[in-house]
């Protein structure tokens, strides 16, 4: 007869499962009394509840104060928690609900997405969703975009309240410029930052330009209001800043529907509340600044609201340092008793060390566009009309054909979805399945319509530089040899200046290409 004995195992050396390291986020919107006692109590809440599970590690929490959740580059916490995740410290994320982790679709959906192919997972407690359970993003896309449109609502209440506000006059300037502070939710004159508002204005009376008042206080050591250098724009806002008169004028900027901040030029209403705190400066001196700054900009051809240099010299904004990449200035150089116009590299002005590149003469820039010019004319038929005929053949049949293929694709696609629908409606699919097969055939959708969209972009592009170079041709094939630098030809056809040395420079063309001439 067999013998059979049993041999027990050891149960010591069993494999111990690792904890799962868990972590936490919290945000509230605004930095109130209330909304920062809500924060306390998440922040109780989620430590207790991590805790509390034998097979949960909790490594930390993350939080954002005062901050909106309509965009995640505004939340730093949350943006350390992402790269956390990133450096493996992270295995799950427990929050409150979709509109507390993201109130913008696009930014939850990318957000998931980036986690789980990390193989992190989030749990959204209020909608009880797991996205390491989930079948498909459909539900989550749904609710996020909720949570968006609640943002939007939230946004609109928001902007109603602070519109009565500014009728009432009750509004409350939060953070008021430099020369004031807020006590008690009053602007009250700071005496130290009041005198150095003083002497800025009288500066620029006395003739200073902005950059000099700016390089001044620099050198003097005196911070701004928020511990930076002084800047030309910084003393421009401070000159423009009607505040310093007492006055308030609300409502200067905006939020758009996008969530950007924008200038109000008009498109929403203006309230000027009069004698709303201690002036420093009388609107008579005010005023006086003001006159001369536009009266300096008019010399100089400054046009507001437009290009700073749009209607000063031909180059302004145009030359391109080939090695760094930065736009270059014009300035007034001295040889001996003769002037001349340079233009200069703006980070070499600003740090030689980080850019080598040196000043190249106005008048050679000029010289050398009047033969590059002079040259189109000349070789028109060698060079012109050879680029026309390749750009005629990038832009025709392939691209199209294509772009026929992709719009019949998208429309097999919009069938297939179509059908999809009926068969979950008559209930032939589970909805897990629907999901699935729902969201493999939208990705689809997308990825033909990225093709599409970027073949129409680079077909139109191509036709653009056809048309450019038409244009060029029609000149050429009429023009006469120029002696002369001529401002009209060079804004009809040049688009930048490279300056690849003090002896040599490119001028890229609209219609795409790049002609290289000695100095």
């Amino acid at each position: 007869m067999k013998k059979i004995t049993k041999i027990d195992g050891n149960k010591g050396t069993s494999i111990i499962k690792p904890k799962l390291r868990v972590a936490a986020y919290c945000r509230v919107s605004t930095d109130s009394d209330e909304q920062l006692v809500s924060l306390e109590a998440q922040k109780s809440h989620y430590e207790t509840y991590i805790k509390a599970n034998p097979e949960w590690e909790y490594v930390g929490l993350y939080y954002d104060e005062g901050i909106s959740g309509t965009k995640k580059e505004n939340r730093s916490e949350l943006l350390r928690m992402l790269s956390d995740c990133e450096s493996k410290k992270i295995d799950l994320i427990i929050t409150k609900s979709i509109s507390r982790f993201a109130r913008n679709t696009t930014d939850c959906l990318e957000m998931v997405r980036k986690l789980l192919d990390l193989g992190i997972y989030i749990y959204f407690e209020k909608e009880n969703i797991n996205t390491q359970s989930m079948e498909s993003e459909l539900m989550l896309s749904i609710l996020s975009g909720l949570a968006e449109s609640e943002s939007i609502s939230i946004s609109e209440n928001n902007k109603w309240a602070v519109q009565r506000r500014f009728q009432n006059g009750t509004f409350k300037i939060s953070y008021p410029p430099f020369g004031y502070d807020n006590i008690d939710g009053q602007m009250v004159v700071n005496p130290e930052q009041a005198e150095i508002v003083k002497y800025i204005f009288a500066e620029v009376l006395s003739g200073k330009g902005t950059q000099k008042v700016a390089d001044d206080l620099n050198q003097m050591g005196i911070p701004t209001k928020r511990g930076a250098r002084w800047t030309a724009t910084t003393i421009r806002g401070i000159l423009k800043n009607e505040k310093y008169t007492g006055d308030a004028i609300l409502q200067k900027t905006y939020t758009d529907s996008r969530f950007n901040k924008r200038t109000n030029y008009g498109e929403k209403n203006k309230y000027l509340i009069e004698n709303h705190h201690e002036a420093i400066i009388s609107h008579e001196v005010f005023e006086a600044v003001e006159a001369a700054l536009n009266q300096r900009a008019k010399e100089k051809g400054i046009e507001k609201r437009n290009d700073k240099y749009q209607n000063r010299y031909s180059f302004s904004g145009k030359i391109i340092c080939s090695e760094c990449g930065s736009t270059f200035k014009r300035r007034i150089h001295s040889s001996g008793t003769r002037k001349y116009v340079a233009w200069c590299c703006s980070k070499h002005l600003k740090q030689i060390t980080e850019c080598s590149m040196q000043f190249i003469r106005d008048e050679d820039i000029k010289t050398a566009f009047v033969t590059m010019i002079n040259k189109l004319i000349f070789g028109r038929k060698l060079i012109l009309q050879p680029l026309l005929d390749a750009l005629r053949g990038m832009s025709n049949s392939d691209n199209l054909s294509r772009i026929q293929e992709l719009e019949k694709q998208i429309e097999k696609n919009a069938e297939q979805r179509e059908l999809l629908v009926k068969l979950m409606a008559k209930g032939y699919l589970e909805p897990a399945l629907f999901n699935r097969e729902n969201n493999e055939l939208q990705m689809e959708a997308d990825n033909y319509m990225g093709q599409k969209e970027a073949l129409i972009h680079a077909l139109n592009g191509e036709l653009s530089k056809v048309q450019e170079v038409s244009n060029l041709i029609k000149f050429t094939n009429k023009a006469e040899m120029i002696n002369t630098f001529s401002e009209q030809i060079f804004n009809d056809y040049v688009e930048k200046i490279i300056v690849f040395s003090r002896v040599e420079i490119g001028f890229v063309l609209k219609c795409g290409i790049t002609l290289r001439e000695r100095m």
